[in-house]
């Protein structure tokens, strides 16, 4: 059969026409799909800013569903489901971003550290460990590392902890020194626990390596030595602390007091103590010096020590001493403490939030809510 060239030239312009048609349709959709889409989203953020998350969540869903392909719409579905707490959801979210085979590698370990966040946010602690990992020697490598730091302090695991601190340290993002004593101070009072001695000394020199500056090894080898019936031990590994922390010798100052009395070395340990409670009284310090005054000194010192701080607990315990003992301007300080202590009860508590006033409130100045005062003080609460 043969064709006549007249309908050759006939049909090539119907199928430019065609496909002219075809193109521009293809094209209307397209520009379509990008005004609708980004519509959307702005919406669904417009509607976040006004704190409105349901129908923010309502408009991005939306918007995903118009464009299934655009992964900055996964990203601020899955974070705003996570930010709602619905931790289900935005799991849901960020896993189907990672299934996907075309996400570029940027986008997937974006998509990682979010899914990681989302388990970290619902208490998964075991998968959002694993999901933590997988974002090693990626972009967000120093951030998973923080929170797998925080993922073994929940779980108490120590010695992972201290691995990890050890490889932030390295990568030069800080020092983690001190809490690298902690660490080992931790699995020190672990060992303790056990009966595993050695270990627990062992992991106490390990935290002076770690931080030689730190004062918690030397307080607790100090309490170790004293369970151990070392006494004298003791007292040295707290005359060091005492030396580089003298404020956080005030911790462990009445068993110091204790310990030197029981080797007859008070009046050494008084001289220690008094020249540390020159430079910053305070009432562990005021209950190591009792412990080595006699009751007549131990009395006058408690009454002077009234007359700088009133502090309650002084006050309670001059109290329980002869009125006798008493000078005359202590019944004036003991009642100045008393009416010290109890000014913060003699407030109001919105039952609500929670916020505290002098005065009582109809209507709470914190949350705005009213009758939410009720009529009694917090001391008779």
């Amino acid at each position: 059969m043969v064709l006549d060239p007249l309908w050759l030239l006939l049909a090539l312009p119907v199928a430019f026409a065609l496909g002219w048609l075809g193109s521009r349709l293809e094209m209307r959709e397209w520009v379509r799909e990008q005004r609708d889409a980004p519509k959307a989203y702005f919406k669904g953020l417009n509607l976040l800013l006004n704190e409105q998350q349901d129908k923010a969540i309502d408009a991005f869903i939306e918007a995903v569903q118009d464009d299934p392909h655009s992964a900055d719409l996964h990203f601020a579905l899955g974070n705003l489901f996570r930010r709602r707490g619905e931790f289900e959801r935005a799991v849901r979210v960020h896993q189907h971003l990672l299934q996907r085979g075309d996400l570029p590698g940027a986008e997937r370990e974006r998509a990682q550290h979010a899914l990681a966040q989302d388990f970290m946010k619902a208490g998964l602690f075991d998968r959002a460990e694993e999901a933590f990992r997988a974002l090693e020697g990626t972009p967000f490598d120093t951030e998973a590392r923080l929170a797998l730091l925080t993922l073994h302090e929940r779980s108490r695991d120590w010695r992972a902890a201290a691995e990890v601190a050890a490889r932030l340290e390295k990568s030069g993002i800080g020092s983690f020194a001190t809490r690298i004593s902690h660490y080992w101070c931790e699995l020190a009072q672990e060992a303790d626990a056990r009966g595993d001695a050695d270990a627990a000394e062992a992991a106490l020199q390990r935290a002076r390596e770690a931080a030689p500056n730190a004062p918690r090894p030397w307080l607790q080898e100090g309490e170790r030595q004293l369970r151990a019936g070392r006494t004298a031990q003791a007292l040295q590994s707290w005359d060091a602390l005492r030396v580089r922390h003298p404020a956080v010798f005030s911790l462990v100052a009445p068993a110091y007091a204790q310990a030197a009395s029981s080797l007859g070395q008070a009046a050494p340990a008084r001289e220690q103590i008094q020249a540390l409670y020159d430079q910053q009284p305070d009432t562990d310090l005021l209950g190591a010096l009792r412990r080595l005054d006699d009751p007549a000194t131990a009395a006058q010192r408690l009454q002077a020590h009234l007359r700088q701080q009133p502090a309650l607990s002084v006050a309670a315990q001059v109290l329980e001493l002869p009125p006798a003992e008493w000078a005359e301007d202590i019944r004036t300080r003991v009642q100045a403490s008393v009416a010290r202590a109890a000014q913060p009860l003699q407030r109001y508590r919105c039952a609500a939030c929670g916020f505290e006033a002098r005065n009582y409130f109809w209507q709470c100045p914190g949350c705005q809510s009213w009758d939410t005062y009720p009529p009694r003080r917090i001391e008779d609460l």
